[in-house]
């Protein structure tokens, strides 16, 4: 980590949720998570008004299913991680909207 890399802070029991990914998205979060941190967007991603004001979702596909991670680095002096999932259809479950919105309120 550089001097210019943002801290990472997760919030409620999203880094739980992150380790108990299997080790090919976790390989795979970690890696963008280190990107945003040097100030660099994710390569998979999108971003996510619904959750936030700078909310971005990093976009985890791997043999093993697909991953999300919530996560906003616009605001305050570190990357806030939200909540990380694993994503199990179509559409984004709305409790994981609601949790990352509940987690983003309690910040901002």
């Amino acid at each position: 980590m550089s001097e210019v890399d943002k801290p990472i802070e997760f919030r409620g029991d999203s880094l739980d949720q992150l380790r108990s990914f299997p080790d090919d998205a976790k390989q795979t979060a970690g890696y963008e998570l280190s990107r945003v941190q040097q100030g660099k967007m994710p390569v998979h991603y999108r971003p996510m008004p619904d959750v936030g004001r700078g909310v971005i979702e990093i976009k985890v596909r791997e043999t093993s299913g697909a991953y999300r991670v919530f996560y906003v680095a616009s605001q305050g002096d570190a990357v806030y991680v939200l909540h990380c999932f694993q994503k199990k259809s179509q559409q984004t479950d709305k409790r994981d909207i609601e949790l990352g919105k509940q987690r983003y309120r309690e910040l901002f």
